[in-house]
């Protein structure tokens, strides 16, 4: 799904609308849900940074595109207030304007033809070892400039919690996916 410029600034104005109706425990309706892009099914992942240093402060998504894209963007930005990374420290209402949001609508999964067929910094993985599964948008290549082999192996270790080398078993399996990336605008 390639979303065209308004499409994707009603995109962040949901997310931002989901994410602030979730700290208010407010209603979600809104004006603008029924586009029918929105219906049309897509994994997404909506991110919060802090707007100075550019902090990670929440990354919540799907990639199962099982669900229309305005479901999994209600989703998401309600998830994303509760990353279980930040449960000691969760964003608040007032810390909003401090933030930048991000979106991320993932094309569906397809199988990589190795574990280390991928481009880093353009394709989101998703790797399944030892029925563990975790994932890396490419913003996380982008922003980190590890190798493939060096993002494999994090992905085993943060997101598995398996042996760095866990990719090399031969039942691993990769998944790949594009994303297109809308933002990082100020909440």
């Amino acid at each position: 799904m390639q979303l065209s410029g308004e499409q994707q600034s009603l995109v962040l104005d949901l997310a931002r609308f989901f994410v602030r109706n979730a700290l208010a425990d407010a209603p979600s309706a809104r004006p603008g849900q029924s586009a029918p892009f929105l219906r049309e099914p897509a994994g997404c992942f909506v991110s919060l940074h802090a707007l100075e240093g550019h902090q990670l402060r929440g990354c919540v998504g799907r990639i199962d595109p099982g669900q229309p894209l305005i479901e999994a963007l209600r989703t998401a930005s309600a998830s994303v207030l509760k990353d279980p990374r930040f449960a000691r420290n969760p964003v608040r209402l007032e810390e909003l304007r401090s933030l930048s949001i991000e979106v991320s609508v993932l094309s569906p999964p397809r199988p990589a033809a190795s574990p280390e067929d991928f481009e880093p910094t353009e394709e989101g993985i998703y790797l399944t070892v030892a029925n563990r599964t975790g994932c890396f948008l490419p913003q996380v290549a982008r922003e980190t400039g590890w190798t493939r082999e060096q993002l494999l192996d994090r992905l085993c270790l943060e997101k598995l919690g398996l042996a760095a080398a866990s990719w090399r078993s031969p039942q691993a399996r990769l998944d790949v996916f594009s994303v297109q990336v809308i933002g990082p605008e100020p909440f």
